[in-house]
């Protein structure tokens, strides 16, 4: 059984946990630019993340890895071009990874669902208005400064806490454009201007992030602070330390959690959400 929108959107009280598949259509995203670039072979994946069980497919035009250059919104909708269609062919979720409102505008009329913003609405001031106009969800990420120099020196006093608050001004901005308050789903930026123990603080404190009211999406997949614990030195050997940062923040509230590699996620949550229905039963 597919999962619907409104069933992404009421996950952090049902406690579903929704797989997210990233789908970059790129030459430079950090774990697999280049790959998906040709339109067949994004099709073709599209559909491997579906049939590998990914409740939602995020299709991205642009890099947001730490140094990246900024892409201009015609090459971005030039590549989304035959993806987000195909996308939309599979019985996933569509969502688009963009800060443009002109993309995004095209992503939703080509079929996308959904606006993954990993400036919160703040690098484009049309897209919490056009968000509010379609009615559709929207993602909110905190990410300190921008990809080109985010990484630079980040610093916090409080990581959990001043992303929370971050967070909750983004979500009044937002209902303040109209967007409504069901529809937003928050994003703590693993990775976007964090050190090692702020991304570590962040996850052990999604519990925090949870208690703004809707569903926490967490993007751990095979990012640096894993290779950094573990000595995991290429991206695609990070696959346990995924895992487990997916099934810790599940634990303690995040329901979305964004991968690269569905099928073992996929495994993996189920496994974790069905010993959780045990304890809330009183199982043994």
């Amino acid at each position: 059984m597919s999962t619907s929108l409104e069933d992404i959107l009421a996950s952090h009280r049902t406690g579903r946990a929704v797989v997210m598949g990233v789908l970059n259509v790129t030459p430079d995203s950090f774990s697999d630019g280049g790959a998906f670039l040709d339109p067949a072979a994004a099709r073709a994946q599209a559909e491997r993340l579906a049939a590998e069980g990914a409740d939602a497919i995020d299709v991205g035009a642009e890099s947001t890895r730490p140094g990246s250059e900024r892409v201009g919104a015609a090459e971005q909708i030039e590549r989304l071009r035959a993806v987000i269609p195909a996308a939309a062919e599979t019985r996933a979720v569509v969502s688009v990874d963009t800060t443009r409102a002109e993309v995004a505008r095209f992503a939703l009329d080509a079929g996308a669902q959904l606006v993954n913003d990993v400036s919160a609405g703040r690098d484009d001031p049309e897209m919490l208005p056009l968000v509010a106009e379609r009615g559709v969800p929207v993602v909110l990420m905190h990410m300190l400064g921008e990809p080109k120099t985010m990484q630079a020196d980040p610093h916090y006093e409080d990581v959990v806490a001043e992303v929370r608050a971050f967070l909750a001004e983004r979500i009044d901005a937002a209902v303040a454009a109209g967007v409504l308050r069901e529809r937003i789903v928050v994003d703590p930026g693993i990775g976007f201007g964090k050190r090692l123990e702020h991304n570590l603080a962040l996850l052990a404190g999604v519990g925090e992030l949870a208690s703004l009211g809707g569903p926490v999406l967490v993007g751990a997949s095979r990012k640096r602070f894993i290779g950094e614990l573990t000595g995991a030195a290429e991206a695609q050997e990070r696959l346990g330390g995924t895992i487990a940062a997916c099934l810790a923040a599940y634990r303690r509230g995040a329901t979305i959690f964004r991968v690269h590699d569905v099928a073992p996620v996929r495994q993996a949550l189920t496994v974790a959400a069905a010993i959780a229905g045990q304890v809330h039963r009183g199982g043994r």
